[in-house]
């Protein structure tokens, strides 16, 4: 099978379908071709959007299946604004988080959310490059417009939210763990008070969770995964192998919710400035990002390449490391021609659902803030954390 999908590979390089020609072969497919390898769960979609209009690179322009216009070709990247200003403490208004040297985007001001959720509670802070940062630091995302995967076709405005600046890490989900039951969330938990048409939790998806806390140990000790029985080196590692299921009850437990998908890809594009990469358009590099040539296949802490991957509000790792389940089912091309705070929630035309990032199995060419994939809710997959939305 893997040397069947490498010649497959390679009669598509010419293609922009390279976000299914990865490492990570536990992952991604090619629209209508089966699982993976060593994949055991169901097929999925993906489409790579338009060209990024601010220093985009071009390269996955209008692929098949985008669903859209081809966005125009960036001029170049802003030259960044100095040294970082500081590790600010939750609550302290913000501060400004701009880019080393000059390859990156101008900075701008990051104000974090006070946050306290309680996946965090007696969690000693061991996330970012130090390990000394709160793996539960939330920042403000400013409400704004944008075209959703640089494509005109898909204009979006959303309201203002909170995201938190790390994946969802293994220290947060052992706490989680003893505060689980199959039945844990209320009916219309997890909706996103800016969309009232968001139904939030729904109660029939008690039977898409294991029925027990042991149960859920077992399903997230997925291949590749970094859950360990007892607690060890990968406390501050992304938690993978999360179900969209999981995902969502870990993230309205913890005071939270999964962010939409034009949310996530608003926080990833930088806004209106439709960033190609989080940090702007140099290419992704070992500074910025865990992907593949590098760690490849390895994830490692959350935060790691902070500050110069970080996106335009201090989120780190929106692309490499592990792929994020976002809220939305998966629908190409994007089923609203104009998006306000907009999320497609009922599973009607699709049973898959959204998630975005890239991993450390993908390569640079997958690692673009336009890429969109999907996988079936019920799938537990090695290279696939979560991110949590808040309200500010």
């Amino acid at each position: 099978m893997l040397r069947q999908r490498f010649a497959l590979c390679a009669a598509l390089s010419g293609l922009a379908w390279v976000s299914a020609c990865t490492n990570d072969f536990t992952g991604y497919h090619l629209e209508g071709s089966g699982a993976a390898a060593g994949d055991g769960g169901s097929s999925g979609l993906s489409e790579s959007g338009g060209a990024a209009k601010a220093g985009g690179s071009g390269h996955l322009a209008g692929g098949p299946g985008s669903g859209g216009d081809r966005g125009e070709a960036g001029s170049g990247e802003q030259a960044g604004s100095g040294a970082e200003a500081g590790s600010p403490d939750v609550g302290s208004g913000g501060a400004s988080l701009g880019g080393s040297g000059g390859a990156g985007m101008a900075g701008s001001a990051v104000v974090l959310l006070n946050v306290a959720p309680p996946s965090c509670q007696g969690l000693a802070p061991t996330c970012g490059p130090a390990k000394n940062a709160s793996c539960c630091a939330a920042s403000l995302v400013p409400s704004g417009s944008y075209e959703r995967s640089h494509l005109p076709s898909a204009p979006a405005t959303v309201s203002d939210f909170g995201l938190d600046l790390y994946e969802i890490s293994v220290g947060r989900f052992r706490n989680f763990v003893p505060a689980y039951s199959q039945a844990m969330l209320a009916a219309g938990a997890g909706s996103n008070p800016n969309n009232p048409s968001d139904p939030g939790w729904n109660a029939a998806w008690n039977a898409k969770l294991p029925a027990s806390a042991a149960a859920l140990v077992t399903a997230v000790q997925c291949a590749n995964g970094t859950y360990t029985a007892q607690p060890g080196a990968n406390e501050s590692k992304p938690m993978v192998c999360l179900s969209w299921y999981e995902a969502f009850a870990f993230c309205a437990w913890d005071g939270g919710r999964l962010a939409t998908e034009a949310e996530w890809n608003y926080a990833a594009a930088g806004g209106a400035e439709e960033r190609t990469y989080p940090w702007g358009s140099t290419a992704p590099d070992d500074d910025r990002a865990v992907f593949c040539p590098g760690s490849c296949s390895v994830v490692k802490g959350v935060g790691s390449k902070a500050p110069l991957g970080d996106g335009k509000w201090g989120q780190a790792d929106l692309v490499g490391n592990a792929w994020e389940w976002n809220l939305d089912v998966y629908m190409a091309p994007y089923p609203q021609a104009s998006c306000q705070n907009c999320a497609t929630t009922t599973a009607s035309a699709s049973s898959l659902r959204v998630f975005r990032g890239g991993s450390a199995g993908n390569q640079a060419s997958v690692l673009l803030s336009a890429t969109r994939n999907s996988r079936d809710p019920t799938d537990h997959n090695g290279f696939i954390g979560a991110r949590c939305a808040r309200t500010p």
